[in-house]
């Protein structure tokens, strides 16, 4: 049973292999279990690397076995249609177009595998670049935000210097009083005299007008540090908005890029495997020598050629035989004069009918 399913595989004629030696039915079902199993690579490899699409296993399961009958129906032609010839040369030229298609199917098989086989290092560098894309994410978004919030810092600190030079100018004042009532400086005479007094109200009038600016700026400073706070809260929900779709960076493409970083060698010896399980039946039917069963494919391939030449001679020399029976037939019977009396008088009565018709249609006219 197993060995006929690889019979079919191979895409060999079962009902010749069943009359060949035993040798060369293991040869034939060799074949077939070659191109079997890697339909079967090819189903894991198209499936996991579906699932990294798709994110949902009955899909990708789906797709998978849809992709491995492809390459079962592709890699079952390949072989089936390399015939057995006497020159090497001319068979290896009838197999290059198929070596060519078994490397491009070797190279979709593998890069799939890769990536499950090199997943760690591939998670490890798109970690990294999901950290440099958050960074220069962050650092994008604070370009809208960042002038307005400086500026609005900048008037904050400004009102603040405001305040702090009027507290200093008041300081300044409180001491100057003071230092006239105790004669240190100004009239330097000990007692609250005019000059004290014209002081001191200076300096009531300047504290009247730091607590009135005091309540002005930070009326002010409280609106614009709202303002700071309100933007910085929106830039957050920007970054935080925005990092979902950073986070969702590891689809196909985008592990297939940090594949690429990775070193080149080990990627190089799975595609070397790949592609020698692809093309090792094309190579094995190059390299055997013309079996038994080629043999009988071969004479029964030309029996059916020759019966078909057979046939298309046969038919051409029918047409020929009769084309020839029918010139002496219309010739023997252009001689007869009893045939040309008949035609003579039909003819004469169509020519009288068509007469009588265009006289009636010209009498109508009139």
């Amino acid at each position: 049973m197993i060995k006929k399913f690889f019979w079919m595989c191979s895409g060999a004629d079962t009902e010749l292999l069943e009359n060949c030696s035993k040798a060369e039915q293991i040869k034939q079902a060799g074949i077939g279990g070659t191109v079997f199993f890697t339909t079967v690579m090819a189903f894991i490899a198209s499936s996991y690397a579906l699932y990294t699409v798709f994110d949902n296993v009955y899909l990708a399961v789906v797709f998978g076995l849809v992709w491995g009958l492809l390459i079962f129906n592709l890699d079952r032609f390949i072989v089936s249609t390399i015939k057995k010839r006497d020159s090497l040369r001319s068979e290896f030229i009838q197999a290059v177009p198929r070596i060519l298609l078994a490397v491009i199917i070797a190279i979709v098989i593998a890069k799939p595998l890769e990536l499950k086989i090199f997943e760690k290092e591939i998670d490890r560098v798109l970690l990294e670049e999901k950290n440099n894309l958050t960074l220069a994410n962050q650092e994008q978004i604070a370009l809208q935000f960042s002038p307005e919030i400086r500026q609005l810092e900048s008037q904050v600190e400004t009102l603040k210097q405001e305040i702090i030079n009027k507290e200093t100018e008041v300081n300044n004042l409180y001491d100057t009083y003071i230092a006239e009532a105790e004669g240190r400086e100004g009239t330097l005479k000990t007692g609250k005299g005019p000059v004290y007094k014209e002081k001191r109200e200076k300096h009531d009038a300047s504290l009247q007008e730091l607590q009135t600016l005091r309540e002005t700026n930070n009326a002010k400073i409280s609106e614009l540090e709202n303002q700071i706070s309100a933007l910085k809260t929106n830039y957050q929900d920007k970054v935080a908005n925005t990092q979902p779709v950073i986070d969702g960076f590891d689809g196909l493409m985008a592990r297939i890029d940090a594949l690429e970083k990775l070193p080149w060698l080990p990627s190089f010896f799975i595609f070397l495997l790949f592609f020698a399980i692809e093309t090792a039946p094309i190579f094995a039917k190059l390299m055997a020598p013309k079996g038994e069963y080629d043999i009988r494919l071969a004479d029964r391939e030309e029996a059916a050629r020759t019966w078909a030449d057979q046939k298309a001679y046969q038919r051409k020399q029918q047409l020929a035989a009769d084309a020839a029976i029918n010139d002496k037939v219309y010739k023997d019977l252009s001689e007869e004069e009893e045939l040309y009396t008949y035609k003579r008088k039909t003819a004469r009565e169509i020519m009288q009918l068509q007469a009588d018709a265009f006289y009636k249609q010209q009498k109508k006219l009139l």
